[in-house]
């Protein structure tokens, strides 16, 4: 039977406007094109990712739909109806497509019996197992429920029914013909997270048959057989960074991308009135995209006038169960800068951003935002300081100027170092912001690391901001400071894990790209012998190497030593060490060999005290002549 369903798809196409969707796959490669595999193996149309008897079955739902609206036609509907009614249908069978793949895999929930869609998330992997639906079954992988989905939202918005009608223009953001508008609303492309245009056209090819000649404007809107890339004639086009639409060239692309947004904000600044706002809705997790972010921001124009973190993802979807993908999207609302603004000092700027932020973190932390979402919550409140000001000038380095990254990176230390507080008083209670300061970096991200992940495998993603926002890099964690291991990802499951979505990030170099997780070293792990003693580069030595290296001494049963590394570093009385043995024994699993330890060993600290030191004798009093 599967044999003979290839014999009459020649047939069937046959009738269907532009045939057979042979139109090109997108090509791996690196920035957002990495989301792609699938070409490297060999599908390199879009009709190969389907089986025979799912391009004969969806050919016979095209040719069908085509029918119809030809039934439509001849009876007593409006042209109006005719539209809606095909375009309903057509993005019926848009999911169903999604459904009928040779990308789908079986749903392995108990609950359910179905199929899990083509698309769980935004990339096309190669899945070497696959599961095929029955298209004429009212069950998951069956066109009626697939229709039904989109027969929900057609009630669910009828509310909107008397709402005035919108004007959608199919446009680039820079011929844009609005003026006066009192708000720009824009969820602006992610840099290189998503490639929206490439992962469109699995969808666009069937859509492009399925509404052939519906009406001048559809046809207008798929003239071409793909969606719409890069021009390079036109310097305008999709807004990603992806070096396989530049020849290769990485540089070339990330710049392309940095200027493109600069262009399209001020587009936006010159649409508005002059107290219009524009509000910007960010989620990624990577510092270079929210660098070129902010630049774009303030060259065109405009400050940040407010901003709040909104939780937007659904938490059950495939990238929130298996990585540390964002949850929440910073909504930034800007306004245009004033024509007389000054530039700042950077002295007056932290300070001011200090004092932004240190309330609207409190709120944030209450409010039950952890993680990477909290590191980026926080870059709205400290924005209203930073860039009231077109440039930010150095008081201590004439000529020069605080640059976004450094700024960004001022922000990033300052969420670390609240966060590290709220850690090291348990409670939350009476977290010190100057306390925390003292932190050496190392142990900070230590801290970070185990409090979100424990000694747990961890997605590299958000590991490597927790290292950025600590002034460190991953490599250097794992190489320099001996904390981190890693734990792969292996070929088979690399699809899984890595971070391509709404927030990822794409460190060169780094294992973020092959989907890596890492794991940080347990105090038994770490053995070197310079540990506690002595810090690569003449560095000081990290708090959390003390302790390693006084659980060693400790579990060695050698009390004498311990008590010479205690008193010759200054650490009975050293209140952050107490605070940070304090915080990992509450880190630690109850009744497991690290916490018996690490509690005995407090136990010691705090009985045994500071070390005596005898008092220096009197001087001599004169003798009176």
């Amino acid at each position: 039977m599967a044999e003979e369903a290839e014999k009459v798809i020649p047939d069937v196409f046959a009738q269907i406007p532009f045939g057979l969707p042979e139109e090109p796959t997108p090509k791996g490669g690196g920035g957002a094109s990495r989301a792609f595999s699938v070409d490297g193996y060999g599908f390199t149309q879009w009709k190969k990712l389907f089986t025979p008897r799912q391009l004969l079955a969806l050919g016979a739902f095209v040719k069908h739909t085509l029918a119809a609206r030809s039934a439509l036609q001849s009876g007593t509907y409006t042209p109006e109806q005719v539209v809606a009614v095909q375009s309903y249908l057509a993005l019926g069978l848009d999911r169903l497509a999604d459904r009928s793949s040779s990308q789908c895999r079986p749903d392995p929930t108990p609950t359910q019996s179905g199929v899990i869609n083509t698309f769980s998330r935004f990339a096309l992997p190669i899945y070497w197992d696959f599961i095929e639906g029955t298209t004429t079954e009212s069950s998951s992988g069956g066109f009626l429920p697939c229709l039904e989905w989109v027969v929900r939202v057609v009630e669910n918005t009828r509310s909107l029914a008397d709402a005035p009608a919108p004007i959608v223009n199919c446009c680039s953001a820079l011929n844009s013909s609005v003026y006066d508008a009192d708000l720009v609303v824009t969820d602006p492309p992610y840099y290189d997270a998503i490639p929206y245009s490439d992962l469109m056209d699995f969808f666009y090819v069937w859509l492009r048959r399925t509404l052939n000649r519906l009406s001048p404007e559809v046809d207008s809107a798929f003239h071409e057989p793909l969606s719409p890339k890069w021009d390079h004639h036109q310097n305008d086009g999709e807004l990603i960074d992806d070096a396989s639409r530049h020849e290769g060239d990485k540089v070339k692309s990330k710049a392309v991308y940095e200027h493109g947004m600069g262009r399209a904000f001020q587009a936006c600044a010159a649409a508005l009135k002059p107290d219009g706002k524009m509000v910007v809705v960010f989620a990624n997790k990577q510092p270079d995209a929210w660098e070129t972010l902010v630049s774009a921001i303030i060259r065109a124009g405009f400050t940040v006038d407010g901003s709040w973190p909104i939780q937007t993802e659904m938490g059950n979807r495939t990238r929130a169960l298996s990585s540390a993908a964002l949850a929440s999207s910073v909504w930034l609302v800007c306004k245009k800068r004033h024509e007389t603004a000054r530039a700042g000092w950077d002295n007056r700027v932290l300070e001011e951003m200090r004092e932004n932020i240190a309330t609207r973190l409190r709120e944030f932390w209450d409010a039950g935002i952890r993680g990477p979402d909290f590191v980026w919550a926080a870059t709205g409140p400290a924005l209203e300081a930073y860039s009231k000001h077109p440039v930010v000038k150095k008081a201590n380095d004439p000529g020069k100027t605080m640059e976004v990254g450094e700024f960004l990176s001022h922000v990033r230390r300052m969420v670390v170092d609240f966060v590290v507080g709220q850690v090291l008083t348990s409670d939350g209670a009476g977290a010190d912001l100057a306390t925390a300061d003292r932190m050496d970096a190392p142990t900070a991200y230590y801290l970070l690391h185990r409090h979100d992940f424990g000694l747990e495998e961890a997605p590299s993603g958000a590991c490597i901001l927790y290292a950025t926002a600590c002034g460190l890099s991953d490599h250097e964690l794992e190489a320099t400071w001996d904390l981190l291991v890693r734990t792969g990802g292996s070929e088979g499951n690399q699809e899984e894990d890595e971070d391509v979505g709404l927030d990822t990030e794409a460190v060169p170099d780094s294992a973020s790209d092959s989907g890596s997780r890492v794991k940080l070293k347990t105090w038994a792990q770490r053995q070197h012998r310079s540990m506690g003693h002595e810090a690569p580069g003449g560095q000081p030595v990290p708090l959390i190497d003390r302790i390693h290296r006084l659980m060693h001494l400790w579990r060695a049963g050698d009390v004498l030593k311990v008590d010479e590394y205690l008193d010759d570093h200054g650490l009975r009385r050293h209140e952050l060490f107490r605070r940070l043995l304090q915080s990992l024994i509450e880190l630690s699993p109850a009744g497991s060999d690290e916490r018996a330890l690490l509690e005995s060993l407090s136990n010691h600290v705090g009985a045994k005290g500071a070390k005596w030191e005898a008092p220096q004798a009197p001087l001599p009093l004169p003798i009176e002549e």
